[in-house]
């Protein structure tokens, strides 16, 4: 479920300046310095031709596509905004395409949008073509059509392009944060786990709730018997995907949360991609719409995305999760506080990620739902930040069902290795530190612009062409926003004013 918030409670205005951030933050401390030095590498785009167009690494995936039947293929990727873009080619073609890859214009990457000045986001008309490189061992097929398979790709600058060309493009979201997590890695040694809680919202015949006034609809089996022809599509898909599904629940009217087991946080990413592919193929077989907008109704709870995370050391006595010591009562080890104190500081800076969209922050407004309001952590409260709801798990409840989650494990990694590298201190639940004393969530999309553009770590730690691009997707969705009269406006004001 999402988080609670007393009622009393409401959304605090945003301070006139940011928090204050440590000295040692620079541009983006030894995380920002290994990103840009990996985004500098030309070779990039010929070292990945080279590895595909190895003998065995053609003849293994020319053997899969043989034994599977497939006849066509998607070669995709994830967008900017989560989306997933593609190109169908029919199988044969797998040697060629593992040589060129695919073309598309850049704004691709960016969904094609228009800014409200008629500008092409992401570069323009004028903008060239990116090339995408398919990774083989992506390779799966569709399980609602054995006849179709897909391949992830990574997007490059084309090597034609002389010095600028051959580089990894940081738009790519999906490849930006595998590279970073295995620089995290060689690093600190640790590396970064996560299990997703995607709640979404279905409508349509035969899936009807009826409930009493003000008694929530969760868990009851009688709900879920309504959700069973959708939740056992869902899950066979994910399973015929490698999903290792493990639990799921009715939560609201027509929403439910289907988990699956955690796993290194760039397959977790990943899987949340093709978990909403699951989804939408469920819904037009079934004749029913599914979404995971943020927060569809008004005294609903809205559609989280909780984040359990977990650092782990990997050896060759099997792997360790540094922040479990192995106490029975319920805790946070100095690992996870320094991690929670670096996900704290920057909650402001990162919320842009974490709630991308207008209605995002209509979670944070809705006065006795589940949602978190402050940047603040907690042991085993659903009213807080971050929550311990285990040992050895950090369950970071901010992001919506809306959430690029390529995007918000690398903004949380760049976080976490600030707090880890500066040895910051959150302070105990309810007494924060100085650190995060001063720290406050924004609750618009407008303030989280501000907020984003204000965090000088962050700013330091990302690529300059993927905040400068973000942010002005966001503030095109913002205007656009704040310029449309609703109907509450006319409402308030029609009649009301003399």
């Amino acid at each position: 479920m999402s988080n609670l918030i007393i009622a009393e409670e409401r959304p605090q205005a945003a301070p006139p300046g940011p928090p204050p951030v440590p000295e040692d933050a620079g541009a983006g401390g030894r995380f920002g310095a290994a990103l840009r030095e990996i985004l500098a590498d030309t070779t990039a785009f010929a070292r990945h031709q080279e590895a595909n167009l190895r003998p065995e690494v053609v003849a293994a995936l020319g053997e899969r596509i043989r034994a599977t039947g497939v006849k066509y293929i998607y070669y995709m990727i994830p967008t900017l905004g989560s989306r997933t873009v593609a190109k169908v080619v029919p199988a044969g073609h797998f040697e060629r395409m593992l040589r060129k890859g695919i073309a598309f214009h850049r704004t691709a990457l960016t969904d094609l949008q228009t800014s409200r000045e008629g500008e092409l986001i992401g570069g323009g008309v004028d903008a060239h073509e990116f090339w995408g490189l398919p990774e083989p061992e992506t390779f799966q097929v569709l399980p609602w059509d054995d006849e179709v398979g897909r391949i992830f790709c990574t997007a490059y600058d084309p090597p034609h392009l002389g010095a600028a060309g051959g580089r990894l493009i940081p738009l790519d979201t999906r490849a930006l944060f595998r590279v970073a997590h295995r620089a995290f890695t060689e690093r600190t040694g640790l590396e970064l786990r996560s299990g997703l809680e995607p709640e979404m919202t279905w409508t349509g015949p035969g899936i009807e709730v009826v409930a009493k006034e003000d008694q929530s609809p969760a868990y009851q089996v009688e709900n879920l018997e309504k959700m069973r022809p959708v939740y056992k599509k869902v899950i066979a898909y994910a399973q015929a995907l490698d999903f290792d599904m493990i639990q799921g629940d009715y939560e609201d009217d027509g929403q439910i949360e289907l988990n699956w087991d955690y796993d290194r946080a760039e397959l977790t990413a990943e899987r949340m991609t093709s978990y909403r592919q699951i989804c939408k193929q469920v819904a037009r077989e079934l004749g029913l719409e599914a979404s995971f907008m943020a927060k569809p109704y008004n005294g609903k709870m809205g559609n989280g995305c909780h984040h359990n995370l977990s650092l782990w050391r990997r050896g060759p006595g099997g792997d360790e999760n540094v922040v479990e010591d192995g106490r029975v009562e319920l805790h946070a080890t100095e690992t996870a506080r320094h991690a929670i104190a670096g996900m704290l500081l920057h909650a402001p800076g990162s919320m842009l990620v974490m709630g991308s969209t207008v209605n995002s922050y209509k979670r944070y407004w809705d006065a006795g739902q589940f949602a978190p309001s402050g940047a603040d952590w907690g042991l085993d409260t659903r009213g807080v930040a971050i929550r311990i709801s285990a040992n050895g798990r950090m369950e970071y409840r901010l992001p919506d069902a809306s959430v690029n989650p390529y995007l918000s494990h690398l903004y949380l990694l760049a976080a976490i290795e600030h707090g880890l590298e500066a040895g910051l201190e959150p302070g105990d639940p309810g007494e924060p530190s100085a650190v995060i004393r001063d720290v406050v969530i924004p609750n618009t999309l407008g303030s989280a612009i501000e907020a984003f553009e204000a965090d000088a770590y962050l700013m330091g730690a990302m690529p300059e062409e993927l905040t400068r691009i973000f942010l002005q997707l966001k503030r095109d969705e913002w205007g656009r926003y704040c310029g449309q009269i609703t109907q509450w406006e006319f409402d308030q004001y029609w009649e009301a004013i003399p």
